[in-house]
């Protein structure tokens, strides 16, 4: 499946950048700067390093995750996300789609622990989305650890967004209307089984991610793979590193030039399982995503950005996202969004 603006490109491994070397626009930094724009405008995929997330914390997300998933299902169950329409909670293997297909994963889906909105009849349909996290009871050491660690890589994609914007030859805080004072954000514990338990090889089908930045943090099973051309480059797990790629509103936001580029993750071999953590830093959700004035050099450069036409990218934060949720949940779609669905494909169609 080759997709027209997922060029070839020149990385047979992915680079690695030092966030330390891009953290402020010095002369010295202008040369990792110029690297890590090419790579987010080619691969769109980069290894980071010098990121200052504690691996400590890391390890005790590993740890948490696995208590987690190695309960019986049915305590599992019962912070299913069925019991929440703000799609947070446990999702069973096999109950989120990509592109239609089921992904042969189960995973915990943790956003920012804020209120539910006060809803009212002119609210937007996807106002609901804001709302409290599920947590299990019988792992309390799992809250503490999610929340420290979706804090403390917030502020890494912040300081990255920042040296993004640098490297554009823009202001640092160019991106930074988009976040205001509440992104939207998403982290996920997630385990994929191994092939012994499945003939599906779709960990997670082909897809780019919708938002601004994501970062996945591998544990030690490798999996995940980015597109390059006709072909696909393996990601293993490089210790010390996050694995960042650029989401649809960054491309967005960039006029074309940023490229988020379509991945994916196999099934594991045999009975092996791989653990894995996935974060997503969005816009927050009434946010509005347009290009900004790039240098001529740099948008000349820039490629019209190709979308899915049964998919489209909306510029409405709220509305893009809640569109890809419907899409990927569609049991919780049904339970509390019914008679929403077409409305938000409507809207979608008016602003595709």
């Amino acid at each position: 499946m080759n997709h027209p603006n997922s060029p070839d490109f020149q990385y047979t491994v992915l680079p690695t950048f030092d966030l330390g070397e891009l953290d402020v626009a010095t002369a010295v930094r202008k040369a990792p700067l110029s690297a890590l724009r090419e790579a987010a405008h080619t691969a769109g995929f980069f290894y980071l390093a010098g990121h200052g997330v504690q691996q400590a914390l890391i390890d005790d997300a590993f740890r948490v995750s696995r208590e987690f998933f190695d309960l019986p299902d049915a305590a599992k169950r019962t912070i299913e996300n069925l019991h929440s329409p703000h799609f947070r909670g446990y999702t069973c293997t096999g109950a989120e789609l990509t592109r239609g297909a089921r992904d042969w994963r189960e995973q915990l889906d943790f956003g920012a622990e804020r209120p539910r909105r006060a809803l009212s009849a002119k609210a937007p349909p996807w106002a609901l989305l804001e709302g409290p996290n599920q947590w299990p009871d019988d792992i309390p050491a799992l809250k503490p650890v999610v929340l420290e660690l979706q804090a403390q890589l917030t502020a890494v994609a912040l300081k990255l967004l920042r040296a993004l914007a640098i490297a554009l030859g823009q202001d640092a805080e160019v991106f930074t209307p988009l976040i205001a004072d509440a992104p939207t954000l998403l982290l996920k514990l997630i385990r994929y089984p191994g092939s012994a338990f499945t003939d599906s090889a779709q960990g997670v089908g082909a897809h780019k991610d919708t938002g601004l930045l994501t970062f996945v943090v591998q544990h030690e099973q490798s999996g995940l793979q980015v597109q390059n051309g006709e072909s696909w480059i393996a990601v293993p797990p490089r210790a010390g590193t996050l694995v960042v790629n650029i989401g649809e509103m960054l491309e967005l936001a960039s006029g074309g030039y940023l490229h988020a580029n379509v991945h994916r993750v196999v099934t594991p071999a045999g009975q092996n399982d791989r653990l894995s953590i996935a974060y997503f830093l969005n816009p927050h959700l009434d946010a509005r995503v347009r290009p900004i004035a790039l240098p001529a050099a740099l948008q000349a450069a820039a490629r019209p950005s190709a979308h899915d036409p049964d998919n489209p990218l909306l510029e409405q934060v709220g509305l893009n996202l809640l569109k890809s949720q419907l899409r990927s949940h569609p049991e919780v779609a049904r339970r509390y969004y019914a008679g929403v669905a077409g409305t938000v494909a409507g809207e979608g169609a008016d602003h595709a």
